[in-house]
C-alpha cells in the first residue's frame, strides 16, 4: 500500500474555489480502482491549508490517479496554480 499525505497553503480568497475542486478531485478519486481512501481536510485553526490524506493499492495505482483526466484538471491545472506552499510526507503504515 502507497500512503502519504500532502500539505497546501492558499490565500484565504482562494478558499472557496479550491475547496470545489477539491470535493471534485475527491469524488472523481475516490472512483478509481486503486484508490483506497482519498480525504481532504482543513486544518480547524487554520482554514487556509488543507491536508489531504491518501491511499492507494500499489505505486501503478498511484500512477494512474497521477495520470487521470480528473487530476490533471482539477490539481494540475486548479490546485497547483493556487497554491502558495506544499509539502508531501510519505507514510508507512505499522501494521
Amino acid at each position: 500500500m502507497v500512503s502519504f499525505v500532502v500539505w497546501f497553503k492558499f490565500a484565504p480568497e482562494d478558499r472557496a474555489e479550491v475547496a470545489e475542486m477539491l470535493r471534485q478531485l475527491a469524488n472523481a478519486s475516490r472512483q478509481e480502482p486503486g484508490c483506497i481512501s482519498y480525504i481532504p481536510h482543513h486544518l480547524q485553526d487554520d482554514l487556509d491549508t488543507v491536508l489531504i490524506y491518501e491511499q492507494y493499492r500499489d505505486d501503478q495505482a498511484l500512477a494512474a490517479h497521477r495520470d487521470s483526466e480528473h487530476f490533471k484538471k482539477y490539481a494540475v491545472g486548479g490546485i497547483f496554480q493556487k497554491m502558495r506552499e506544499r509539502k508531501l510526507e510519505n507514510l508507512t503504515a505499522l501494521v
